[in-house]
């Protein structure tokens, strides 16, 4: 039996959003989740990547945000990172491009430079939690200060001129991301990567203008936002993914994210991906259902600019309540929509809505939930 058009819900996870230029099919994303599957190690994304991402889009999701990419070849968290740090990276991502938009989703990419914690093992290549020793393939991090990351090694404190290096870079790769096709860009503040680990007190200690007060350790964020805003089409979203807290006793909390929030907004950001955590090792997170929701909402609230909300959201009447009680504009499905490539046709069928309005590809329509 299916269901009439009348039960669809009002304000839920399968309406539209707009967000300058480009209209997102529904509120139901997939986040930036790293697969470190670039075997050859030149940041090329692979067959595997069209698969992931691709079948993602065919599965429903409004916006699908590729994984961690870097703006150079020392900002990959790991060897195995995709990039786009050059023209030939431009080209394997265009075929996993068009197909997400074929699909019917929106493909944006997660710009990213990994800082103190760069060079890292994964499971692939091993030294998980570790450097990766140059004979493997690994090189020397850099950061703000040259407080180190648990149980790596010391990063390089980065200079003025380096890191206006860095702010070019990520403007090159906006440029290349472009070129590649991609709608939307996302730029990583979040999860103790480089422009995080500027963010936060406990972590930057400089004495220059990239230090210090709230509003030097914001700049470098701002600068990369400006660099970034300035390259791309005055109608192409941006996103800027923080973590609104590390969780650590006087280090980056919920009140200087909205501060950031407010200056993104200025700085012409069209949504925060609010997530938390990443900057400090061994804090404490509260995990559990929605343990993030609360800092999107109040950064929604405080700093009046559409957030997503990230964070063991699993199941479809827990997303369509966090958006239909307006703590969120966006969720983003990460951990379930590596077990459930099509997450959002079963949500949309549990939640109510006919056939004609669960984003089918046309050639699974005989595959419709009844």
């Amino acid at each position: 039996m299916s269901h009439s058009k009348h039960t669809k819900p009002t304000n839920g996870i399968f309406d539209p959003i707009d967000l300058r230029g480009i209209r997102v099919r529904n509120r139901v994303w997939l986040p930036p989740m790293c697969m470190y599957a670039v075997e050859a190690q030149d940041g090329k994304p692979t067959p595997f990547h069209f698969q992931h991402y691709v079948s993602r889009a065919l599965g429903g999701f409004g916006m699908v945000i590729t994984e961690s990419t870097a703006v150079s070849a020392e900002g990959r968290i790991s060897p195995n990172d995709c990039g786009l740090w050059n023209d030939d990276q431009v080209q394997a991502w265009k075929w996993i491009v068009d197909g997400i938009k074929r699909a019917g989703a929106v493909a944006a990419v997660q710009l990213n430079h990994a800082g103190r914690k760069a060079s890292s093992g994964d499971y692939r290549i091993g030294f998980e939690g570790q450097t990766v020793p140059s004979e493997q393939g690994g090189w020397q991090p850099v950061g703000p200060s040259d407080i180190a990351f648990d149980g790596m090694v010391s990063p390089h404190a980065l200079t003025i001129e380096e890191i206006h290096g860095i702010i070019a870079d990520f403007a090159a790769a906006a440029r290349r991301a472009l070129a590649a096709g991609f709608q939307a860009i996302e730029i990583h503040a979040a999860h103790g990567y480089l422009l995080s680990q500027f963010l936060d007190p406990l972590v930057n200690t400089r004495t220059d203008e990239y230090g210090g007060s709230l509003e030097g350790r914001m700049k470098l964020t701002l600068d990369v936002v400006d660099a970034v805003r300035g390259t791309i089409p005055s109608d192409m979203p941006l996103i800027v993914r923080i973590s609104a807290t590390d969780w650590a006793e006087h280090g980056w909390d919920l009140e200087q994210s909205v501060e950031l929030a407010r200056a993104l907004r200025d700085h012409g950001v069209d949504l925060v991906d609010v997530s938390t955590g990443g900057i400090m090792p061994g804090v404490s997170i509260p995990v559990e259902p929605n343990y993030q929701v609360p800092f999107a909402e109040a950064i929604r609230s405080e700093a009046r600019i559409p957030v997503s909300a990230v964070g063991l959201i699993t199941k479809p009447k827990q997303a369509q309540k966090i958006i239909a009680s307006g703590k969120a504009d966006v969720v983003e499905i990460g951990r379930a929509a590596l077990r459930e490539p099509y997450w959002p046709l079963k949500a949309a069928h549990k939640l109510g809505l006919s056939r004609d309005e669960i984003p089918y590809p046309a050639a699974y329509t005989r595959g419709a939930y009844r």
